[in-house]
């Protein structure tokens, strides 16, 4: 009975990544419980789609015996003893019992410590104390996992969409906080059962603001004083930028000194671009009139032999970026989510993070351009001028501090280039399905960038 009642919730759920695709729930399985009162029954549901695929989805149920008029929008079914169950991350008695869950586990060695309830582990990592008087509340905003806050102190991240194994967000926040990294979120714990990691306990970042939001700010200043220049305006971001390409810089050695390096094949990364963009060209078919520049573009990485790979982002942009008193900081370490979890947990080159925050510079000014209403010819040349510059600036802030004194060699910039243009060919698949009428940003990005590799 629960199943179907679940296919309906699960497909109504903003962290669903099936949407417009026919599905059913094929089958749950309990992962443990948590608490006594409400009893958290935590639910691993497979997702069956028509086309053959499945995908495994996390529903912590908050059970009681009788109804619950305050949760009544929460409600997500009758379990098969008929006791109603609601969506567990907005009960705050229901998620009061996984801090508890976590102040009752030991802390530091995390192959230690029994689990707290059947099938599921709370590992705590020392240097920390929890605060158990925090109250807890859900997050608001769209997101694919589900965050709660307790107080002002820590935030647990659930995730929804489950893959076996390692979970790259914990294991890499892990490393970079053992590591004593000042440009993460530090990590306090996480859950795990049956091969899964099901969420991560971390620091609350109460006076953090949004690097996309900073970002888009500077970008309205520069545009209300049309006859200045970026560096001109009172929220030139270019300061900001070099702190970002210092941080980046900083947390990539970090990166290499915890987790193992290798190297790649440079015509085989030129080949898997190359793919890329022929995949991509079905479905943006603007992108052909650019296909030769770009594919020109990664024949020249095949050239460069073996190339140093390391554990990175893998899906880093300024939405990826919070601004706190302290400094930049770095969130969402789970790689891209289109793909799968064995292939974000491969060694990249740390010049794809550098290329995400490069096209991250050049959307910004693109996008508050396209959400402006339409003026005259003048004025809407003076804001693409004025957009470009800004871009430019920033991406030349970033680049030159994450690169400090030795600057960028010959083969690093053809290897940037080639993975900027392979994130513009992303771009413009990304918007052509999900925002067409943004689509010229990256198509515009991908002209620019293979016409500049030209000369």
């Amino acid at each position: 009975m629960i199943d179907d009642q679940l296919a309906a919730f699960i497909g109504r759920s903003r962290w669903f990544g099936g949407k417009g695709r026919e599905f059913t729930v094929s089958r749950t399985r309990q992962a443990g419980t948590v608490g006594t009162s409400p009893e958290v029954v935590v639910l691993l549901a497979e997702v069956a789609y028509a086309d053959g695929e499945s995908e495994l989805y996390q529903v912590p149920l908050a059970v009681y015996d009788e109804p619950q008029d305050r949760l009544e929008h929460a409600l997500v079914g009758r379990l098969d003893d008929g006791r109603p169950g609601y969506d567990a991350v907005q009960d705050r008695d229901a998620m009061a019992s996984y801090l508890r869950a976590f102040l009752d586990s030991p802390e530091g060695d995390a192959a230690g410590g029994p689990d707290v309830a059947d099938g599921l582990r709370f590992v705590r990592l020392a240097g920390h104390d929890l605060d158990p008087g925090a109250t807890a509340s859900p997050f608001s905003g769209e997101q694919s996992n589900s965050s709660v806050f307790f107080g002002e102190d820590a935030v647990l991240k659930l995730f929804r969409r489950l893959t076996p194994g390692e979970n790259p967000d914990v294991t890499t926040h892990r490393a970079l906080t053992e590591a004593g990294s000042t440009h993460v979120a530090a990590l306090y714990g996480w859950i795990e059962s049956g091969g899964h990691q099901l969420g991560m306990l971390q620091q609350f970042l109460r006076t953090a603001s949004d690097g996309w939001g900073q970002a888009l700010a500077s970008v309205r200043d520069l545009f209300a004083e049309a006859d200045l220049h970026a560096e001109e305006v009172g929220g030139d971001f270019a300061s900001e930028a070099a702190r970002l390409g210092e941080a980046l810089a900083e947390v990539h050695r970090q990166l290499r000194d915890a987790f193992p390096t290798s190297t790649m094949s440079a015509s085989v990364l030129a080949e898997v671009m190359t793919q890329r963009l022929d995949g991509a060209i079905g479905v943006v078919p603007q992108l052909a009139e650019h296909a030769d520049g770009a594919r020109a573009v990664f024949a020249a990485v095949a050239g460069l032999g073996e190339v140093p790979v390391q554990r990175v982002h893998g899906d880093l942009h300024l939405g990826q970026t919070l601004r706190t008193v302290a400094g930049w900081k770095f969130v969402d370490f789970e790689g891209e989510p289109a793909k799968p979890l064995a292939e974000r947990l491969l060694p990249d080159s740390p010049w794809r993070d550098v290329a995400g925050m490069t096209r991250s510079f050049d959307y910004a000014p693109h996008a508050v351009a396209a959400s402006m209403p339409e003026e005259d010819p003048d004025v809407q040349h003076q804001r693409a001028v004025r957009a470009a510059e800004w871009a430019k600036r920033n991406r030349r802030a970033f680049l030159g501090a994450y690169c400090g004194e030795g600057g960028l060699g010959p083969a690093d910039r053809t290897l940037l280039t080639a993975y900027v243009v392979d994130k513009a060919v992303y771009e413009c698949l990304y918007e052509a399905r999900n925002r067409p009428n943004w689509l010229s940003i990256p198509l515009a990005g991908v002209a620019r960038l293979v016409g500049d590799a030209g000369r």
